[in-house]
C-alpha cells in the first residue's frame, strides 16, 4: 500500500494557548481552525515545507482529546496517512487482523473522510486513514 502521510496529530488543552505556541515555535501563523462536531474537537493546522501539524483540542470535557491528555499529558496523539480509497484500505487492513475504532469513515477535519486504527495493534500509536472527501 502506499500510504503518504497526511499530518501529525498533537493533543493540546487550550487552541487559545497553543497555536500562539506553534506559530512561535514554527515561524508560521496556523492557515486553518475548524470544529470537527463528530469527534467532538477544535482544530488548528500549520503546515511546514509540505508537512501539516493539527493541534486538536477536546470541546467535551468526558471526550477522547480530554481523556488522552487527563492519561498521557499534551504531546504526539497520532499519525495521519492519506490513502486512495479508504474503504478498501479498513476492508484489507480488518483481514490482516487489525482492529478500527470506527466500522465506517467519519467526516473529519480538513474535508477528510477518516478511520482510526487501534492503537495496541500499531505499536502504541493511534493510526488514522484519512481520503478526501469529493
Amino acid at each position: 500500500m502506499d500510504y503518504k502521510v497526511d499530518h501529525i496529530g498533537i493533543a493540546v488543552t487550550s487552541l487559545k494557548t497553543s497555536i500562539p505556541l506553534y506559530e512561535r515555535l514554527l515561524g508560521e501563523p496556523s492557515y486553518k481552525t475548524e470544529q470537527v462536531p463528530s469527534e467532538a474537537v477544535d482544530t488548528a493546522f500549520f503546515l511546514q515545507n509540505g508537512a501539516k501539524i493539527e493541534l486538536v483540542a477536546s470541546l467535551d470535557p468526558n471526550g477522547v482529546i480530554a481523556k488522552f491528555i487527563a492519561k498521557k499529558g499534551e504531546g504526539l496523539h497520532h499519525i495521519a496517512f492519506e490513502v486512495p480509497d479508504i474503504l478498501a484500505e479498513m476492508e484489507r487492513l480488518k483481514k490482516e487482523g487489525f482492529i478500527l475504532l470506527n466500522e465506517t469513515p467519519k467526516l473529519g477535519a480538513d474535508n477528510k473522510w477518516v478511520c482510526f486504527v487501534h492503537p495496541k495493534d500499531a505499536n502504541g500509536v493511534l493510526i488514522e486513514l484519512c481520503q478526501t472527501k469529493k
